[in-house]
């Protein structure tokens, strides 16, 4: 690696051929001389078997995997992993663990492994459960965890340590953690909850405190950017088939059956855009990266019309956030209005759209349309095997990391391998689904829905979509 420089408290390596690593903080970068101790991994039997016990120190991982023959190297992050040394020795550990934001299927899978990696891999044995979000760092009681109270907890939906939006109030949480001796804090949640855990560790740092902040982004909808997936994302999908699937009987047993499925996605339609082309059962799919419009020609209305004709019946699958300000021009409400989270407050999309078209089709033929929503039915269940897995990986390389001496970081899958991601690369932005990208188009084409989008809007969406692949 070549010439290191802080940018506006990034930290950034450059090196020939345009590569930039956008590394994270460690505790040597503002704690003088801090001592570390050798790995116990190098006597744990489980890794005897390995051929390389640690990763090397200038691994790295690539944010972009193809490129031109003269492209740049491009950006890439730290990879994840065990280091010869660790900046902890086992008896000193005082770790927690808090999970905050809405129910995401593997939260419970997330708690047991990083209480295992830390139980088993480095010999911790004092680790903290905070019980109901931020603020239950300084308005609730803990919960000692331990290989005994989260040995099952993976088969159950939910969180043992309860979650909460808001209450985050840097001063009390950090407070919090100086007078318990915390010195080790793991914190579970979507892009709301890392950039409160960025504030934190910006915090701890200028008190000067050794005390490693990592991240575990927790995102059903997958719209965190960076990373290839968030855990939880592929037991949403897959349960989202079963209303999909539910949704497809009722509209095939009816004259005229129509099944309206609303699925997870405030911003982004990922999961509605994964479910339709698992599914091949739906009809058209409505997200909110893609505008649509309900009455004239290349309308929605209009396409209902046409395929009943066609086929008989129809399943229409819409994402919670599409559609909003058609919804608030019709009802004349705020579209500004948002939660503790600081998340838009939406109106029910299913329920009103399911309105509009039984109107609209009231004097010109007898619909059967069937309303299924089943969000929280989706966010309570335990993680499939894939989310399982995925969850296992994540926490023991946040384990590896915050034992190394790294701090301020996110875990997160990148190109298929775990790396350490500055939490401002995480909270910049939302990922969403790119309606010019061949995905986009692979959907329209097994629908055979039309875009709903004049020309105009697809070249400037085109711009937008070119431009933004660009900067990232």
């Amino acid at each position: 690696m070549a010439s290191s420089a802080l940018k506006s408290d990034k930290k950034i390596v450059t090196g020939p051929a345009g590569y930039v690593l956008e590394d994270v903080p460690h505790f040597s970068d503002y704690i003088p001389n801090p001592p570390t101790y050798p790995n116990p991994l190098q006597d744990n039997a489980a890794y005897s078997v390995v051929k390389q016990y640690f990763v090397d120190e200038d691994d790295t991982v690539p944010q972009k995997i193809v490129v031109h023959p003269d492209s740049p190297r491009g950006t890439h992050f730290r990879r994840a992993g065990p280091r010869q040394r660790v900046y902890f020795e086992s008896d000193d550990v005082l770790a927690c663990i808090v999970t905050c934001g809405g129910l995401c299927p593997g939260l419970n899978t997330v708690i047991r492994e990083i209480v295992c990696g830390l139980s088993y891999m480095y010999g911790v044995k004092k680790i903290l459960g905070i019980d109901g979000g931020y603020r239950g760092f300084y308005a609730r009681n803990t919960i000692d965890l331990d290989l005994k109270t989260v040995n099952d907890i993976h088969k159950r939906g939910g969180t043992i340590l309860g979650t909460s939006r808001g209450g985050h109030n840097t001063t009390k949480i950090v407070d919090s953690i100086q007078d318990r001796g915390i010195n080790q804090v793991y914190i579970i949640g979507g892009d709301g909850t890392q950039k409160g855990a960025a504030v934190i560790f910006e915090e701890i740092k200028r008190r000067g405190l050794k005390v490693a902040v990592a991240g575990i982004p927790k995102t059903i909808d997958n719209d965190i950017p960076i990373i290839d997936r968030s855990f939880g994302f592929d037991t949403a999908v897959e349960e989202a088939q079963r209303a999909i699937n539910a949704a497809h009987v009722e509209a095939t047993s009816f004259e005229n059956g129509i099944g309206l499925v609303k699925l997870m996605g405030r911003y982004s339609g990922f999961i509605a855009m994964y479910a339709t082309l698992a599914s091949r059962d739906v009809d058209c799919c409505l997200i909110p990266e893609s505008p649509f419009f309900l009455e004239g020609k290349g309308g929605l209305f209009e396409f209902i019309e046409k395929r009943l004709k066609e086929s008989g019946h129809m399943v229409i699958v819409i994402a919670e956030g599409a559609g909003q300000d058609l919804l608030a021009e019709s009802t004349e409400q705020s579209t500004t209005l948002k939660d503790a989270s600081g998340n838009k407050l939406l109106q029910d999309i299913g329920l009103w759209i399911s309105q509009r078209i039984k109107d609209h089709f009231a004097k010109k033929m007898t619909l059967n349309l069937k309303y299924i929503d089943p969000t929280y039915m989706i966010r309570a269940v335990p993680s499939n095997a894939s989310d399982n897995v995925c969850c296992t990986l994540l926490a023991q390389s946040a384990v590896h990391g915050v034992m190394a001496g790294y701090n301020g970081f996110t875990v997160g899958l990148v190109n298929g391998r775990h790396t350490y991601i500055p939490f401002y690369r995480i909270t910049e932005r939302q990922n969403k689904v790119v309606i010019t990208d061949r995905m986009w188009a692979r959907l329209l084409s097994s629908t055979n829905q039309p875009s709903f989008m004049r020309q105009d809007k697809v070249d400037s969406n085109h711009l937008v979509g070119e431009a933004a692949a660009m900067k990232w």
